[in-house]
C-alpha cells in the first residue's frame, strides 16, 4: 500500500469557486481529513456523500493555536505512513495554513510523498470584494501580530484570522499604535459567500465592538499617502533628517559638522539626565527626541561619505545585545543580575579576543572613555581594577586612605605649597572617596548630583526668606544665612 499526502484548498467559501481537479479528488479520495468542518464547502462535500474526518476536536483538547497545528501535522504524519490521505485546508493551502507549513517540514523528515494543491485564498475574494489592486503596495497580517514595526500604512492592509471579538480587541491595539482611534477601517466577513457575507466600516475604536466574527473574518485599511500616519516612524525620522541635510534643505543643519555639534551631544544627554532626576516623563519624552536627533546627524554624515548609515548603526547593536546577553537568546542562565553582568563582561572580552584586541600590552583600564566627567571616570577605573583584585578588602580601607589624603591636604597647605600640589592632592581626596562609594554600592556622581540637588533647594529657601524681609544674600550676614540654612534643614 502506497503512503503520501495530498494537501488540497477548498476555497475562500463559495462551493462554485472549488475547483473541478479539487472536486475530483474529493470524490475519488479514499481517506479524507478536514482542518475544520466549520467551513461553507463543508456542508456541500457531506450533501454529496463524502466521508471525511474533522481534527475540530483538536481544538478543544489542546490550550493553544500552535498546539494544535503541531498536533495536526504529527497525526496526519502518522496516517500517511499507513497510506496515502487527501488533507482538505479552508482557502489555499499556502496562505495562512500553519499546518501545510508543518507538514512540508515533517514529511520531507519521514520521507512521506507530499503534493500540495492550490485553491482560492481569502485574499483573492479580498481584492475583489473589497475593490483594492495589491500591485498597489499591499501587506498581509496575521491577526496575533499586529505590531508598530509591521505597520505601514502607505500600503493596503489585510489582517486575517480575527475569530473572535478578544482577537479583534488585540488588532485594535496594535492599530492604535499608528492609526488615530477615529480611523475608519473595514471588517469582511465570509467575503464572497452568498448569502453570508457582510462588509462593515467602523472607525477603528469600535473594531472589537461589532458582533459574528468567526474562522472567515478579516480587517482591512485601505492604503494612504497620509504624512501624519508615518510620524512615529523611524524611516520618517531617517528621511527628514536626510531632507535638512541635502541641498535645499536647512542651512544651518548642511553646515553642521561633527565637531561643531560635539556640544550639543553632550548638553542634550545632561537634559535627558535632569528630566530622569526630576521624574519628569513628558519632558523626558521630549528630551529624548532631542538626543536622538544627534544620533540620527552624527549617522547622516557618515552616510553621506559612504562610511555606515543609522541602521548599520542599529543592526551593530542588535547584534551586541543578542551576543551579550547568552542567558536571554543563547544557552547560558542568569537567575541574577550579578550573574547576567558576568555573562554581559564574558562575552564583551571575547568579542575583544575576536577583534584581535587582547594583545598583552593592552591594559585592564583600557575600554574607559576618555571624555568622561571626571567623578564618573574614576569609578570605572576603580571598578575595572578592583575585578583584577586591587582594591581594599572592607569599606574601612577606603575610609582610612579619605583620611590620610585630607591630612596631606591639610598638611599641604600648612606648609604652603604650591597650587598645582594642591590640587593633585585635593584630587587624592575625592579619587579616596570615589573608592569609598563603590562599598557603599553608591554611584558618585549620583550621590554627588544629590547633594547638589540639596544645596540647591536650601539656598533657594535661603534667597526667598531673606527677598520676603526686603534683604537678599549679598546683604546679610553669614551667620543670618546660616541661620536659615539650618532652618531648610528642619523642614525637608
Amino acid at each position: 500500500m502506497g503512503k503520501g499526502i495530498t494537501v488540497v484548498g477548498l476555497g475562500s467559501g463559495d462551493p462554485n469557486q472549488l475547483t473541478l481537479g479539487i472536486w475530483k479528488i474529493l470524490q475519488s479520495a479514499g481517506s479524507i481529513y478536514v482542518r475544520t468542518k466549520e467551513h461553507p464547502v463543508m456542508s456541500r462535500i457531506a450533501a454529496e456523500g463524502i466521508v471525511f474526518d474533522s481534527f475540530d476536536g483538536v481544538y478543544e483538547s489542546n490550550e493553544s493555536f500552535g498546539d494544535v497545528y503541531e498536533t495536526i501535522a504529527r497525526k496526519l504524519i502518522e496516517q500517511a505512513e499507513e497510506a496515502e490521505i487527501v488533507y482538505a485546508v479552508p482557502g489555499h493551502p499556502m496562505v495562512a495554513e500553519k499546518t501545510v507549513l508543518l507538514l512540508r517540514g515533517y514529511a520531507e523528515q519521514a520521507g512521506i510523498p507530499l503534493t500540495v494543491l492550490g485553491g482560492e485564498s481569502f485574499l483573492d475574494q479580498a481584492f475583489v470584494r473589497l475593490g483594492f489592486d495589491p500591485i498597489e503596495g499591499f501587506q498581509l497580517l496575521d491577526s496575533s501580530n499586529v505590531t508598530v514595526e509591521l505597520i505601514r500604512p502607505s500600503l493596503h492592509t489585510l489582517i486575517g484570522q480575527v475569530y473572535d471579538s478578544l482577537t479583534a480587541s488585540e488588532v485594535k491595539l496594535g492599530l492604535m499604535d499608528v492609526y488615530p482611534d477615529d480611523y475608519p477601517v473595514v471588517v469582511g466577513h465570509a467575503l464572497g459567500v452568498e448569502g453570508e457575507e457582510r462588509i462593515v466600516r467602523v472607525p477603528l475604536y469600535e473594531l472589537d465592538r461589532l458582533e459574528g466574527y468567526g474562522n472567515l473574518s478579516l480587517v482591512y485599511i485601505p492604503r494612504s499617502e497620509d504624512e501624519s500616519l508615518r510620524a512615529a516612524s523611524f524611516g520618517r525620522l531617517h528621511e527628514i533628517v536626510g531632507i535638512l541635510r541635502s541641498p535645499g534643505g536647512c542651512p544651518w543643519d548642511i553646515e553642521q559638522t561633527h565637531a561643531s555639534i560635539r556640544k550639543n551631544l553632550i548638553e542634550e544627554t545632561y537634559e535627558v539626565l535632569e528630566t530622569i532626576d526630576d521624574d519628569d516623563p513628558d519632558h523626558m519624552r521630549e528630551e529624548l527626541g532631542d538626543l536622538l536627533l544627534q544620533i540620527l546627524l552624527h549617522s547622516r554624515m557618515e552616510e553621506e561619505i559612504g562610511t555606515f548609515n543609522v541602521y548599520d548603526v542599529i543592526r551593530g547593536l542588535n547584534e551586541k545585545l543578542i551576543f551579550r546577553h547568552p542567558h536571554v537568546f543563547g544557552d547560558k542562565a542568569a537567575g541574577s543580575a550579578e550573574e547576567a553582568l558576568k555573562n554581559w563582561d564574558a562575552m564583551k572580552a571575547q568579542e575583544k579576543q575576536m577583534r584581535g584586541e587582547d594583545a598583552p600590552e593592552a591594559s585592564l583600564l583600557d575600554g574607559v572613555p576618555r571624555d568622561l566627567p571626571a567623578l564618573m571616570k574614576a569609578y570605572k577605573l576603580q571598578k575595572k581594577a578592583a575585578k583584577a583584585g586591587f582594591d581594599w578588602e572592607t569599606i574601612e580601607g577606603a575610609l582610612s586612605k579619605i583620611e590620610e589624603e585630607l591630612a596631606e591636604l591639610r598638611s599641604g597647605l600648612a606648609e604652603g605649597a604650591d597650587p598645582e600640589s594642591l590640587k593633585l592632592e585635593l584630587g587624592d581626596l575625592l579619587f579616596s572617596a570615589v573608592n569609598a562609594s563603590r562599598f557603599l554600592d553608591a554611584d558618585p556622581e549620583e550621590a554627588l548630583s544629590l547633594v547638589n540637588n540639596k544645596f540647591r533647594r536650601r539656598f533657594r529657601y535661603i534667597e526667598d526668606k531673606l527677598r520676603e524681609r526686603g534683604s537678599s544674600p549679598q546683604s546679610s550676614t553669614l551667620e543670618e544665612m546660616d541661620a536659615l540654612w539650618n532652618e531648610a534643614k528642619r523642614s525637608e
